[in-house]
């Protein structure tokens, strides 16, 4: 059943499921919560308490906030935690919201135990012509980089497809359908525009500051980089020593925990096991 979070002079739509340790799911740009459809019951299923979130500008939750950066997704992510009150929180956060993950538990680590960045950008990008040459890569890019400029939501859709290489998830179309209609809501993509232009400078110049454990998911063909296993390793690097840890999901685009919901199951179960709960 969805819930709302007033907050900041807006509406914050958002579910819980399950009991136990609290788990806080944040969606990427131009996507809504149920993108953890797959991930959710087996969280839960595990033990824990997961709350999903709609991000600003996106699903449930409402439009016209002044602004929408990771700091600002950040805030709004310790925001549910602190309404939930049951807190610590691992927060899972994913492509945008990776970089706000990051941002909120350097923020305020007494309420983030713990952070997964799944296809995250948490770090200052530089165009890598080399990388162009590679034609997943370069698909991805021009398709991003149209989508941000024309705002248009067929350019976004074209993107998905390249995002999602090889085996797609058994509801694709149908969730690509739903998504389509939301985003053709007005002022939807202007959102997603302004996020795609936001650079993630503001959560790569916290990194060293990360007090928490961390782990990246990548997906090996994730179209977003050249070689997404060097960004998760510069992502990891920037980290205080001994603080990041990397799972490659093989064969899997930039939305490993819908594609290969297993496979990031097994591997955040597995760090929180470690790193968290011992």
């Amino acid at each position: 059943m969805t819930e709302f979070l007033k907050h900041e002079g807006g509406q914050l739509a958002y579910d819980v499921t399950g009991e136990g340790p609290l788990v806080v799911l944040a969606h990427g740009m131009g996507d809504g919560r149920k993108a953890y459809r797959f991930l959710v019951p087996k969280l839960v299923a595990a033990g824990c308490q997961v709350a999903s979130l709609d991000i600003r500008g996106h699903g449930e939750s409402s439009i016209g906030w002044d602004s929408y950066t990771r700091v600002d997704v950040a805030g709004d992510i310790l925001a549910l935690i602190r309404h939930l009150d049951a807190g610590p929180a691992v927060v899972v956060g994913h492509s945008f919201s990776g970089g706000a993950a990051t941002i909120a538990a350097a923020q305020d680590p007494q309420l983030v135990s713990a952070v997964v960045e799944v296809g995250p950008f948490t770090r200052a990008q530089k165009i890598d012509l080399k990388g162009m040459r590679i034609a997943r890569h370069r698909k991805g890019m021009m398709r991003l980089l149209g989508t941000a400029i024309l705002r248009s939501v067929g350019l976004w859709k074209s993107y998905l497809d390249v995002a999602y290489p090889g085996t797609k998830p058994v509801d694709y179309a149908e969730y690509i359908t739903a998504l389509e209609a939301d985003l053709r809501r007005p002022g939807r993509m202007a959102v997603v525009s302004k996020m795609g232009g936001s650079a993630p400078t503001d959560a790569g110049a916290l990194l060293p500051d990360l007090q928490v454990p961390a782990l990246v998911v990548m997906g090996t063909l994730d179209p977003d980089w050249a070689s997404p296993e060097a960004e998760a390793q510069g992502i990891v690097a920037a980290m205080p020593e001994g603080r990041g840890t990397i799972a490659m999901i093989e064969g899997a685009g930039h939305y490993p925990h819908a594609q290969f919901p297993d496979e990031v199951a097994a591997a955040v179960l597995s760090f929180l096991k470690e790193k968290v709960r011992g």
